[in-house]
């Protein structure tokens, strides 16, 4: 939670360092010909919305990991007996390799329409936003095949935290990448119907960005749900003792 905070701050930091926060326009003398004119905010303010729900987001998506090692220590305290099994991890199925190589092929393909939104090529824009919506799919699809596994196999959300945690984890990041289809169908939408490349150049970067912050934190669950996260807690550990 600590260092994504800190990334949130670097980033806010930056952008009011580009906002000119500091100037003092009423001290210069010109003329008044010389005075610029006021082109309004410098920056979108579809991109502040979007830098906005992403933070919130982020730290929605940090709380439940924090909440989740919390519970590891609180069963951790307990007495062995009472503490046996309380917070035992489920397997990880394989088909969780499959979906994230979904998920990572889907944010290039947008990144590929991204930059083609960039040059001016209509068609490689509608080839990204289609392959990063099929991968998208595919994900949210091995998504539910890997519940259904879980759940065939006796792992149920009721049994164990550990479970209901997986569950929660991968529930909320599905309704994220399920709410991004909304975005990239208007923006697609937009395109079927000949809205010119420079209107629809903010869009697909959007699409983009939110596309890229759900691979980002799909990652961090992944690398949760395979236990590689428990190295990075423990060396947190231990600079904050």
């Amino acid at each position: 939670m600590i260092v994504f905070l800190g990334v949130v701050a670097v980033i806010a930091g930056y952008w009011l360092s580009q906002q000119h926060l500091m100037a003092k326009p009423w001290l210069d003398v010109n003329a008044i010909g010389d005075v610029p004119a006021w082109g309004g905010p410098s920056v979108s303010p579809a991109k502040v919305g979007l830098g906005v729900f992403l933070t919130v987001a982020g730290c929605l998506f940090a709380l439940l990991v924090s909440a989740y090692f919390m519970r590891v220590d609180i069963a951790a305290t307990v007495e062995a007996g009472m503490g046996r099994g309380m917070l035992r991890g489920m397997p990880a199925p394989g088909q969780l390799w499959l979906n994230t190589g979904a998920l990572v092929f889907s944010s290039v393909a947008m990144q590929c329409a991204q930059v083609a939104a960039r040059h001016g090529h209509r068609q490689a824009v509608r080839d990204g936003l289609i392959l990063g919506g099929i991968s998208a799919l595919v994900f949210l699809a091995g998504q539910l095949l890997v519940w259904r596994q879980l759940v065939e196999a006796g792992y149920f959300a009721a049994s164990n935290p550990a479970n209901a945690f997986f569950y929660l984890l991968t529930g909320i990041h599905g309704l994220h990448v399920a709410g991004g289809f909304v975005a990239l169908g208007r923006t697609f939408t937009k395109l079927w119907h000949g809205v010119g490349i420079e209107r629809l150049r903010l869009s697909v970067w959007l699409c983009t960005v939110y596309w890229h912050f759900l691979l980002v934190v799909w990652l961090a669950i992944f690398a949760l749900l395979m236990g590689w996260a428990d190295s990075f807690v423990t060396l947190c550990r231990a600079l904050v003792t």
